[in-house]
């Protein structure tokens, strides 16, 4: 396609070389950004992988591709999103909207049925003291809503993240594996 007299690629083209050249979770970040920003999706990328059958990577380009999620808004979500489903938890939804009629903010990404939700929190969350009083007030409305926010920072280990979210399900009487 062009794009300002500049032949580029299409974005699903895009999508369907990223997932089969790169590694898997490199792969997915770079996606989950993409799906953000032009809103292709993972079926119109998979009609390349039928247009095209003999492509090198196709096995793993599929894989990447059916994890990709629009939803996430950094490559530090899509690192938790990931981890959750390397851990054996079920697919999750994200940018869930909690609200209480008045007031709404969402959740990076969760579980509806137990109310578990999970947030990254980058540096800028503690570092900016507008966010920091912002955090509060989000956090008190989640938890008025019923659910259970747990917060992730980059020094959080995935046994850490894992073994948090277990509990998380654990309180509310689920078992996620």
């Amino acid at each position: 396609m062009r794009i300002n007299g500049i032949l580029v690629t299409t974005p699903e083209r895009t999508a369907f070389d990223l997932a089969r050249h790169l590694p898997r979770d490199l792969a997915i970040q770079h996606l989950d950004s993409l799906a953000r920003a032009t809103g292709v999706t993972t079926a119109v990328a998979l009609m390349l992988a039928e247009k095209y059958p003999r492509a090198r990577g196709i096995p793993q380009g599929r894989l990447a591709l059916a994890l990709m999620d629009a939803g996430a808004q950094s490559p530090k979500e899509t690192w938790l999103r990931l981890v959750l489903i390397d851990g054996g938890f079920p697919a999750l939804r994200t940018q869930i909207l909690v609200t209480d009629g008045t007031n709404e903010a969402f959740l990076d990404m969760g579980y509806d049925e137990p109310m578990v939700g999970l947030d990254y929190e980058g540096a800028h969350h503690s570092q900016n003291r507008g966010q920091y009083v912002y955090d509060i007030g989000r956090a008190e409305l989640i938890d008025r809503q019923g659910w259970i926010d747990i917060r992730v920072v980059a020094e959080h280990s995935r046994g850490f993240v894992l073994h948090r979210t277990r509990e998380a399900f654990a309180r509310r009487g689920y078992t996620p594996i």
